[in-house]
């Protein structure tokens, strides 16, 4: 009996260790479960249930989905069209030489090599002046659309044949120092008015615009800032324009110059004095020139302005 006792409590301590991490275990799963309970609104998740039992259990609610029009497939290509794309043919494609233009003061050379593709008239080149060509024709120009003539920057050469008037005719109208205009006078400018005929007008647009910059430049020179095409067309009009007199052309002198009887054609600006020494019958043909060459002057004019 007295080693009872001992023996008792030794088992009771044992138990004592063994059963306190089993209360801990428990105590631990209530407050997960507490926990849990909560945090999902007070409401336990029932088991799984199998297909059998819900059918028989519980009602069944068929969700049905609205009913959708079958979408109709849409054709891209009939939606967006496609661009056509046109691969030009090689050989019909025109490839304008670049043209690398000189200085202004060395462009004589390249005019030079030009000029003879403007005429079949090559023997008559001779009758233009190939030094400073283009300041020449530009200052010539700009003094002729204002009725001026400026013989100094003329870039055709001086007829051979000096003015000259019929001494038989000398008091033909029965006045002092009066004389009849001479015919011969006019032929002195028929190799000039070869010239401009036998000029091909496209060659001749063509090279104008391809050295237009040059032109330009000439012309700021002067002290002007608008395009040199719109002078050119106001002395190409200035020809146009001039009308031949009705009246006798007779010429009459008071000094060393010769002047017009009429005082009418005497009052004339100095450069359509010039045409009307041309005689009619070139100032005819220039005009007819110059009028062709202004038609392809303006369409090129419109197309370098689009």
């Amino acid at each position: 009996m007295e080693n009872l006792e001992p023996t008792e409590q030794v088992e009771q301590g044992k138990s004592e260790k063994n059963s306190g991490p089993l209360i801990i275990f428990i105590v631990t799963f209530i407050l997960v479960a507490l926990a849990l309970w909560q945090f999902s609104g007070g409401k336990t998740e029932k088991r799984a249930m199998d297909s059998s039992e819900l059918l028989k259990d519980e009602p069944v609610t068929k969700v049905t989905q609205p009913s959708q029009a079958p979408k109709e497939e849409t054709d891209l290509a009939a939606v967006i069209p496609v661009p056509e794309v046109i691969i030009p043919n090689v050989a019909d494609t025109v490839i304008e030489p670049v043209v690398i233009l000189p200085v202004l003061d060395e462009s004589d050379s390249l005019i030079q090599a030009k000029l003879p593709e403007l005429t079949w008239r090559n023997e008559l080149l001779s009758l233009l002046i190939t030094e400073d060509i283009i300041r020449r024709f530009v200052v010539f120009t700009d003094n002729f659309a204002q009725g001026l003539l400026a013989y100094e920057h003329s870039p055709l050469t001086q007829p051979k044949l000096k003015f000259s008037v019929d001494e038989d005719s000398a008091d033909a109208e029965g006045s002092k120092d009066v004389w009849k205009w001479n015919t011969e006078n006019s032929k002195r400018f028929d190799l000039y008015v070869d010239l401009l005929r036998s000029v091909d007008s496209t060659t001749l647009v063509n090279m104008y615009f391809e050295v237009k910059p040059l032109i330009d430049e000439a012309y700021s020179e002067l002290g002007y800032e608008e395009d040199f095409t719109y002078t050119l067309q106001d002395a190409v009009t200035r020809v146009l324009d001039m009308e031949l007199p009705k009246s006798s052309m007779a010429l009459t002198r008071t000094s060393v110059m010769y002047k017009y009887q009429d005082p009418k054609l005497e009052g004339l600006a100095d450069s359509d004095k010039l045409l009307l020494r041309l005689g009619k019958e070139n100032l005819l043909i220039i005009k007819s020139v110059l009028l062709e060459i202004n038609e392809k002057l303006s369409k090129k004019l419109e197309e370098e302005i689009k």
